[in-house]
């Protein structure tokens, strides 16, 4: 069982789907959770969290303004007084396709999803400089590893995640500061829940372990690259995808 005892985790877009499950299993896991989300759905897994007997938080953020991010963890830095853990999850899809994707339709997307976790990065980066470690762990997404026909916004965001990754991680390793992506594939989310029966089946068709993946797999991911046991892990993108992408 992986230990985060003492530790202080902030998760973006911890309201439903994989952030929730993330949210829960740092939790179960010994740590105090800061679940940063735009609405209320947090509030129910927070009070999941505490009837479970741990510690959680939620705390309103926009990723996409910068306001909202500074605001954000700094009431984690008042309350807590460090943040061990960053899980930067929170991300949209304005699915098209690319001839007629529009200028907002891209824009949104690369907002939320690359812009939102430079901003939530360089918001927590001082303090861990300061205490001399840290947990950056990015979910990013199979799509940006092979890309998919009508998300190249998503795509491209997701892509962009692990070459900033990459860069950030050789910049504070010195430090003591880790900084690592998990590229999930498909996961049973709202997301999936609206595909047709045929989509999903030639989807199955192409997965290896012949399912579609659960939000608590990338969950468990995410805790191990949290924990003392992946102290000289950095800079790596681990696949949660069943084998889809090899």
């Amino acid at each position: 069982m992986i230990n985060l005892s003492g530790r202080v985790a902030f998760v973006t877009g911890a309201s439903r789907g994989i952030g929730r499950a993330i949210t829960l299993s740092l939790a179960a896991s010994g740590a105090v959770v800061l679940a940063g989300a735009r609405d209320r759905h947090a509030e129910g897994v927070v009070r999941e969290v505490v009837a479970a007997g741990g510690t959680a938080e939620w705390v309103t953020l926009d990723v996409t303004e910068t306001e909202s991010v500074t605001r954000a963890v700094g009431v984690a830095l008042d309350r807590f007084g460090r943040v061990d853990v960053l899980v930067n999850n929170a991300g949209i899809v304005r699915d098209r396709l690319m001839m007629r994707m529009k200028p907002d339709d891209w824009d949104s997307v690369l907002a939320t999803n690359l812009t939102g976790v430079f901003a939530c990065c360089k918001a927590v980066m001082r303090q861990m400089l300061k205490q001399r470690s840290g947990r950056i762990i990015n979910i990013s997404s199979v799509a940006g590893q092979s890309g998919n026909p009508g998300q190249a916004n998503y795509a491209a965001s997701k892509a962009g995640l692990i070459g900033f990754s990459k860069t950030l991680a050789r910049e504070v390793a010195s430090r003591c500061i880790t900084v690592n992506v998990v590229a999930p594939g498909m996961i049973e989310t709202d997301m999936t829940a609206t595909l047709d029966e045929h989509v999903r089946d030639t989807l199955l068709a192409q997965i290896p372990v012949g399912r579609f993946g659960l939000p608590e797999d990338v969950a468990s991911a995410v805790c191990f690259l949290a924990s003392d046991e992946a102290t000289y892990i950095t800079g790596q993108v681990l696949g949660v995808n069943g084998g889809i992408y090899m």
